[in-house]
């Protein structure tokens, strides 16, 4: 069972009574009744230790060179949990009262090592995140989107034209995964014979507190330096050779005489790719299971695509949440949600449950494709960090839905879902889905 399927609205549970650091927590229907009394009791609560981090199974060495660092056991990490919607906007949106590049965005402070390749701009704040992101800018402009829109189609129908014959297919990998994965390594500049390994790679990051991903933080840096050497050695050629790719555009893109240094796109490379691939494949995969758990939804849909699909994608983004939370340091002392909160305090918004608040959304654990207004903090809630890429998100979703539902319109979740074990992502692993075969648009001969 998924974790979104139960309404919490009544629940029994106390606020003062929820400990956001037990990983049994996050993986059952507990979670929405958890966050919803903190909602409701304890907006802001004082949180310890990490989700998922079993001291007794810890990698000792780890542990040792952590406390070598400085760094605290994880078991001793206190944090704020920030879980209402106008405390979640109230952080994101004021920078200079909670900083991005205070031991980054993780609830954990993340290690000097892992952080000069895997930090990038979401770990940076004002001024140097502020040229940072004008120069990648350059590469999401209206018309380097414009230019792959047709493509983003063409991709989608190849997809359905892959499967269709099937009648079942392993939805997560075969069709939520492949086009986000497609269109960013091919804006990239990543051939089709690497994206495989790139694929391998970016579940191994976003997959920690899952031990089918990671076992070892060994793991971890393998997969960390092989996405950012490759993100290094794609733009040095890039920049003696350069084609029609955003890593062409910018390696020689200039804000101020400035450029990007190779070491500075290898970052944002590990940065793009990750989350071009992982967050849009969570949200495609669970908007196919609430569709089927939502078969009114569905039929609305499927009556007027081009009308419904704009707030449709909307809606999708909120449910799924792809992103669970972000971390902030407070600057200086100040106060959020009654709570006293001191300068260098970690300060977690949780997404999740600002796209659950019953204070902004009215019946806010209903699927409702027509939602309207919905002000989701799917992408962000705003501030500098606001998602680069939540145009092409949106895009990618739409286009697979109406490729989907218009020449596969019985396509369901046939198996239940094996979700990812992470209080970062939102992640489903595996998941099957059935459809009546049909015959591809394009068939191929040879």
């Amino acid at each position: 069972m998924a974790p979104t399927d139960t309404d919490p609205c009544t629940t029994e549970l106390r606020g003062e009574d929820v400990d956001l650091s037990d990983g049994a927590l996050w993986m059952g229907p507990q979670r929405e009744e958890a966050f919803a009394a903190l909602r409701r009791d304890l907006p802001v609560s004082r949180q310890r230790g990490l989700p998922f981090f079993d001291p007794d199974a810890a990698d000792p060495v780890l542990l040792a060179e952590n406390l070598a660092r400085g760094l605290p056991h994880p078991g001793e990490i206190e944090w704020w949990a920030v879980t209402r919607y106008d405390d979640v906007m109230h952080v994101s949106r004021r920078p200079d009262l909670f900083a991005s590049g205070l031991g980054g965005t993780n609830i954990g402070d993340i290690p000097q090592e892992i952080a000069e390749f895997l930090g990038s701009m979401i770990n940076m704040d004002a001024p140097r995140h502020t040229k940072l992101r004008k120069l990648v800018n350059r590469g999401f402009t209206p018309r380097h989107i414009a230019r792959i829109e047709d493509h983003v189609r063409e991709q989608a129908r190849a997809i359905v034209d892959a499967i269709c014959e099937k009648g079942e297919v392993e939805f997560v990998s075969e069709v939520a995964a492949a086009l986000p994965l497609q269109i960013i390594c091919e804006m990239m500049g990543i051939p089709a014979s690497d994206q495989q390994q790139i694929f391998e790679w970016t579940n191994t990051i976003l997959g920690v507190g899952d031990p089918e991903y990671v076992s070892t933080f060994e793991d971890l840096m393998a997969a960390g330096f092989g996405l950012f050497q490759y993100g290094l050695e794609l733009a040095e050629e890039r920049l003696a050779n350069p084609r029609e790719d955003i890593t062409s555009t910018l390696m020689h893109a200039e804000v101020d005489g400035e450029r990007l240094s190779a070491s500075e796109l290898g970052s944002f490379f590990v940065l793009l790719v990750v989350a071009g691939n992982e967050t849009t494949r969570t949200a495609i995969s669970h908007g196919l299971l609430q569709l089927t758990r939502n078969p009114d939804q569905k039929q609305r849909w499927l009556a007027d695509l081009d009308g419904v699909s704009p707030t449709a994608v909307e809606e999708i983004v909120r449910w799924a949440s792809p992103v669970i939370h972000f971390r902030r340091t407070a600057t200086e002392d100040t106060v959020l949600g009654d709570q006293e909160i001191a300068a260098g305090d970690r300060v977690v918004m949780f997404y999740n449950s600002a796209n659950r608040d019953e204070r902004v959304f009215d019946d806010p654990f209903r699927l409702d494709l027509t939602r309207s207004p919905n002000d989701h903090v799917g992408f962000g809630a705003g501030g500098p960090h606001f998602c680069l890429g939540a145009n092409l998100a949106r895009r990618e979703i739409k286009v697979m839905f109406e490729e989907l539902l218009s020449r596969l319109p019985d396509i369901e979740v046939s198996s239940a879902p094996d979700m990812l074990q992470s209080a970062f992502i939102h992640g489903i692993k595996r998941m099957k889905a059935s459809f009546t075969p049909r015959p591809p648009l394009n068939r191929r001969t040879g």
